[in-house]
């Protein structure tokens, strides 16, 4: 996303392109049934575990590990192939995220750094910095054309600056734009996928949408197909007003989706069935 010569504050004019507002509404009141329900009034820590675990699933998922929920809830060692790794990831960037909320609005690349470093523990001198000059991005899944080091420099202290600054915007509009940026960028030289989606995360809980992390959009993103998950990218690639409208809608979507999935989790709660 580029800031020159933008608005003030361009996250908040991204809330008025044609049927956002709709999907910032539709949010809300997804995320207000959950928080509403009686069961998180006694039991909310369980659910927003439950949360954590279907989120990292989803996410995995999303990078090429589409494993089924119990295999990722009863294994205990990530380390034997590429997809076990991949799920480890997600784990542990899905239970590192919330420990960072207070670093996010004063310093955001550290914190991407951060979950960089959480994500690819393993890589070398290549982890927790951006790429530099030749250095490529291993994310196979996302074919979109990888900008160069001096653009993802530029791009993510523009982000950085646009996150500090604060604004007016809906959390679910920082959100989304905060991830589809990562994902255009893809900064690191792995797990860029992982990284954006515990970013989105990270908004979401800091803004106050989903303070107990109880509606994780990865789950929407990896329900909602991985198919639709990159049309929705071309979208905020393509810079175009529909085009950056239609990633926000999918990002709420995604949103809408995991608070279903946590409503589900309450009412087995409540039935005693889980």
């Amino acid at each position: 996303m580029s800031t020159t010569g933008a608005a003030a504050d361009p996250l908040a004019a991204l809330g008025s392109l044609p049927g956002v507002a709709d999907s910032v509404e539709s949010v809300r009141k997804a995320v207000d049934r959950v928080y509403g329900h009686r069961i998180m009034r006694r039991r909310s820590s369980e659910i927003t575990s439950e949360a954590a675990l279907r989120g990292a699933r989803g996410s995995a998922a999303l990078s090429g590990a589409d494993w089924a929920l119990e295999e990722v809830r009863r294994r205990t060692d990530f380390s034997a192939g590429e997809e076990d790794r991949t799920v480890g990831a997600a784990l542990r960037l899905t239970a590192e995220a919330g420990q960072l909320l207070s670093i996010w609005r004063q310093s955001p690349l550290r914190v991407l750094a951060r979950l960089h470093l959480v994500a690819a523990a393993d890589r070398g001198d290549a982890v927790g910095r951006p790429r530099r000059s030749g250095e490529n991005a291993d994310e196979p899944l996302v074919e979109l054309p990888l900008p160069d080091a001096d653009e993802v420099a530029g791009r993510l202290e523009g982000l950085s600056q646009l996150i500090i600054a604060g604004g007016s915007a809906p959390a679910l509009v920082t959100a989304a734009v905060v991830h589809g940026e990562l994902i255009a960028l893809r900064p690191f030289g792995s797990h860029n996928g992982l990284v954006a989606r515990a970013a989105e995360r990270i908004v979401l809980i800091g803004s106050g949408l989903d303070p107990k992390s109880i509606c994780p959009a990865e789950v929407g993103h990896a329900e909602l197909g991985r198919a639709a998950y990159l049309a929705a990218l071309d979208g905020y690639v393509s810079g175009t007003p529909d085009g950056m409208a239609a990633w926000i809608a999918h990002c709420g979507r995604a949103v809408e989706l995991g608070a279903r999935e946590s409503a589900a989790v309450c009412e087995a709660l409540q039935r005693g069935a889980a």
